[in-house]
């Protein structure tokens, strides 16, 4: 989930400076006073949609570090490390991927996320809860989950999907704000656009990215299903369903803080529509269905 969150915020804040940016340099002033393009217009979202993604997934292992505070192992200081490191390299070799930076995070609560702009210069990093409170093998099997998601390419899926879905936020936010701009002037014939064009284009980004999120969220749900799997193959089905049976009894020991509600384990109804990751009981089932 961290790795998503971090994405998405990343690309926000691209794509919010990149409109500011293109509205400075009044190339939508050009378009205002020239009546809308549509054809002009779908590419200018296109370039503004794509480079916020590409921005966005190029910058995710810097931001994954300084806003995690992952410390990456350069040289193995301990035991745990060691291990770690022999284990991060063995299912690398086994998925056919570069080997990762591995790194480790201060969180009292079990956590993993893998980052990264290819799937041969990745990070994997562990939350130092996640060591003390699983088992070697359920450790082992999270780290395979991740693995799995870098050698799948997710992060790079993810971020042409984005891309995609910030061209088409862009092109219907300014076709809206275009339309309630000249409502509120009564002045079809006006060129350039009013004051209003750039406050409803703005809400109108934020309220059609809300929506899109959830298309993000139900592809990000299929791909833990696939990690899950691919986690059983690297590290061993019962290692898996152990892992997920441990993460399990945690979240049910501790609730969510109120802003990470709707990424929380358990839910239904709309909550689960934003949810990055499916229900943990539905991802134990799928693996022991799949025996």
């Amino acid at each position: 989930m961290m790795r998503i969150l971090l994405f998405l915020a990343t690309n926000i804040a691209v794509m919010i400076v990149i409109s500011i940016l293109f509205n400075i340099l009044g190339l939508s002033g050009y378009m205002g006073a020239n009546g809308i393009n549509l054809g002009s217009l779908l590419a200018m979202s296109a370039v503004i949609g794509v480079t916020g993604s590409v921005i966005s997934l190029a910058m995710s292992k810097t931001m994954a570090k300084s806003s995690m505070g992952v410390q990456v192992i350069d040289q193995p200081q301990n035991q745990t490390e060691r291990w770690l490191i022999d284990v991060v390299t063995k299912q690398a070799q086994q998925a056919g991927i570069g080997m990762p930076e591995v790194g480790i995070f201060q969180a009292p609560v079990a956590n993993a996320f893998a980052t990264g702009m290819n799937k041969n210069n990745a990070l994997v990093a562990v939350s130092t809860g996640l060591l003390q409170s699983m088992k070697p093998d359920e450790v082992e099997a999270v780290v395979g989950h991740e693995i799995t998601h870098v050698a799948n390419g997710d992060m790079v899926t993810m971020a042409l999907m984005q891309g995609v879905l910030n061209t088409f936020v862009y092109f219907f936010a300014t076709i809206i704000g275009h339309v309630v701009d000249r409502a509120l002037s009564g002045d079809n014939e006006r060129s350039g656009f009013g004051m209003g064009y750039y406050i409803v284009q703005m809400i109108a980004q934020v309220a059609l990215g809300f929506l899109a999120s959830i298309l993000v969220a139900w592809f990000s749900r299929r791909r833990e299903f696939k990690a899950d799997a691919g986690g059983a193959s690297l590290a061993g089905r019962d290692k898996m369903v152990g892992a997920l049976r441990a993460l399990q009894r945690g979240h049910e020991a501790e609730e969510l803080p109120g802003q990470f509600a709707a990424f929380g384990i358990n839910g239904g109804g709309i909550q689960k529509l934003f949810m990055t990751h499916p229900p943990l009981e539905e991802r134990i089932a799928a693996l022991q269905n799949n025996r």
